[in-house]
């Protein structure tokens, strides 16, 4: 099952490229949100190879993710594959410079079941597929309106 949606950011393209590869800061979040998330990798720059194991709430249980990063072209584009006990998934993030102040992003999320339960699983989601994609489109909506707060003031911060 693949959700996508794109969003405009009055923000340049390096300056959201480098907000979204804010790992330190992502993994704070997320332990902030009550989820365990720990590097697997001795790397030292970011880049391909990166990877995470995290433990997160998800429908009222327990679940185990393993995250790594397999594509990262600056300013272009991130892409992630996301494994759990019955899923796999890729997490596309995709950046395309309108001007100069503007950029657009893309997320996708593809979702595969590896399992006979994880298939029944994604059969009763594709009857609320709507449902699940207006979700999916609002969560990207409110991330690029926090992105772009945190970019306003960090700029009144840096013109102050």
């Amino acid at each position: 099952m693949k959700f996508s949606t794109k969003e405009d950011l009055e923000i340049p393209i390096d300056d959201v490229f480098g907000m979204l590869s804010d790992f330190d800061g992502f993994e704070r979040a997320i332990l902030r949100h009550g989820a365990d998330v720990s590097r697997t990798d001795k790397m030292d720059a970011v880049g391909v190879g990166m990877s995470w194991k995290a433990r997160a709430t998800v429908r009222s249980k327990k679940r185990d993710f393993v995250v790594k990063l397999v594509e990262y072209d600056r300013p272009n584009q991130m892409l992630f594959d996301v494994t759990t006990k019955n899923m796999a998934a890729t997490f596309l993030v995709e950046l395309v410079a309108m001007s100069r102040t503007r950029t657009r992003m893309r997320i996708e999320l593809d979702v595969r079941p590896q399992t006979l339960a994880a298939r029944l699983l994604m059969q009763s989601a594709k009857l609320a597929r709507n449902t699940l994609n207006r979700r999916y489109k609002t969560r990207i909506a409110h991330f690029a309106s926090d992105l772009e707060d945190r970019y306003k003031k960090g700029l009144r911060a840096t013109t102050a």
